[in-house]
């Protein structure tokens, strides 16, 4: 029979008194002591709430150039009327009694921090319990999930966040290794491979911590760039068990889609039609010939277990975006974020009358720390302002970009699409047109031609890349691939 309470006295939350008072009193005999701590203790890593009280104490006056010991203290605390509260002067004295000395005092903070730490997820499980028995709760149960996650991630921050300053010879080692297995691979890169050889070239793929903005006018392709780079990295995707024994990329990327505009399937049949060779227009209405749906039976195929996850829902804030990364990470491995598109991100809590060029900088800033974060490249495509349509040279410019100046500002890349051939058609003369022979002369020439212009990369040169793009089979593609330029069997 199940009991109706239970007497038993709850456990204490995990703490080492000793461990607090060994650290205070160390800083009390030798306030110098407070440097090799300071990074990794804050007041509320100390169980003990006089223990927190004494280190808040201590942590100011040392930051502020004074000292902090036994008889500072005491006059501090006898002045506002708290000695008592922290156990007299007999406690400081008992501080200093139980002072750590030698290298002990970093492994005794440590000891506390971890404690702080575990005190800390006990409370978040607590809070999740909770509300989780709580039926009449308006809070529904994929807000608490999402709550409970973003508090566990900023407890694993605060876990990881204790690094601080590396030697420079850690960080050529990581620089080496970089290097190394870019020598290894086979196209020669740093990064995650883009497909296109020459944009590869100019970048050295996408890198690591990279916020990388894509920005074209509408109908230019940004998406289909998108995801022509999505399905590259994720077709070559190989992992393997690392020395930790967790899973490692060794080439290619386990790829994130958020897709805020199209949903999950039609950005499948984009890839479909890429693969297979049918016009994206023919699946969709179902027109398809016998050789047709053979080919797309084979592109399926092909795409079966691809490493590429995709999120379709739409008017995400930026806090969801980044809780639902890190859980694929978590999960499946993460090596490349795409989102398309920046503008369609909102804010947490934001209302109507926000500034929207507000919102679009903490939205950049964000991304950018989740880039670092997660340590991966996060493609974000966006859209450009009216006034390229305004100009003779419509090829778009940095301050094209709608919302510029964060996104300029926050990017490590900035790269446009400019296909001369969307203007070409819109100027089309009438058959009886002296010109129209002139007119279908350049739309030949340019109609499988588009630009992608760097205009902005943080690490290396600017510059254009011609490349072919193909409007069928909704795809970019290397120019020395002339099977795809001459390849008219539709």
């Amino acid at each position: 029979m199940p009991k109706d309470h239970d007497l038993s006295p709850p456990a204490a939350p995990p703490h080492n008194l000793a461990a607090e008072m060994g650290v205070l009193g160390a800083i009390l005999f030798d306030n110098n002591a407070h440097q090799r701590v300071s990074d990794i203790l804050k007041p509320g890593d100390f169980c003990n709430p006089a223990n927190q009280a004494i280190y808040t104490v201590i942590d100011r006056m040392i930051s502020g150039g004074r000292v902090a010991d036994g008889v500072t203290l005491r006059e501090h605390f006898e002045r506002d009327g708290q000695l008592a509260d922290i156990g007299g002067a007999r406690y400081l004295a008992d501080l200093l009694d139980s002072a750590a000395f030698g290298p002990e005092i970093v492994d005794y903070a440590r000891l506390v921090h971890d404690l702080a730490l575990r005190r800390e997820l006990i409370q978040i499980g607590s809070e999740m319990v909770q509300k989780a028995t709580q039926p009449d709760l308006e809070e529904p149960g994929e807000m608490q999930i999402q709550d409970a996650e973003k508090k566990l991630f900023s407890l694993a921050e605060r876990g990881a966040g204790m690094q601080g300053f590396q030697t420079f010879n850690t960080a050529l080692a990581g620089s080496i290794e970089m290097a190394t297995n870019a020598f290894k691979r086979e196209g020669k890169i740093a990064g995650v491979a883009t497909g296109l050889a020459e944009l590869d070239r100019k970048l050295g793929g996408l890198h690591k911590s990279d916020l990388v903005i894509l920005a074209a006018r509408p109908s230019m392709g940004k998406t289909a760039l998108a995801v022509n780079i999505a399905y590259s990295a994720a077709k070559h995707c190989k992992r393997s068990v690392g020395p930790t024994g967790a899973m490692r990329t060794d080439n290619g990327a386990v790829v994130g889609f958020f897709s805020l505009e199209m949903s999950a399937d039609q950005l499948a049949t984009r890839v479909l039609a890429d693969i297979s060779g049918v016009p994206s227009d023919l699946i969709r209405r179902g027109e398809l010939k016998p050789r047709d749906y053979e080919s797309i039976r084979e592109a399926a195929r092909e795409m079966e277990g691809l490493p590429l996850y995709i999120d379709d829902m739409g008017g995400i804030s930026i806090s969801q975006l980044a809780a639902r990364a890190r859980r694929l990470q978590r999960t499946h491995g993460l090596d490349l974020l795409i989102i398309d598109y920046l503008q369609l991100i909102t804010t947490s809590g934001g209302g109507r009358n926000d500034n929207r060029v507000q919102e679009v900088t903490m939205i950049t800033k964000s991304l950018k720390a989740l880039a670092k974060e997660l340590q991966i490249p996060i493609v974000a495509l966006s859209q450009l302002s009216r006034q390229v349509e305004n100009r003779d040279d419509k090829r778009p410019q940095l301050s094209d970009l709608r919302e510029s100046g964060s996104i300029e500002q926050d990017a490590d890349v900035v790269m446009f699409i400019y296909r001369e051939a969307y203007y070409l058609e819109r100027q089309e003369p009438g058959e009886d047109d002296p010109k129209h022979a002139e007119w279908q002369d350049q739309m030949n020439a340019k109609l499988r031609l588009a630009e992608i212009i760097v205009s902005k990369q943080r690490h290396g040169p600017i510059g254009k890349i011609e490349v072919g793009f193909d409007a069928n089979r909704v795809r970019f593609f290397d120019r020395v691939q002339a099977g795809y330029i001459d390849d008219d069997r539709r």
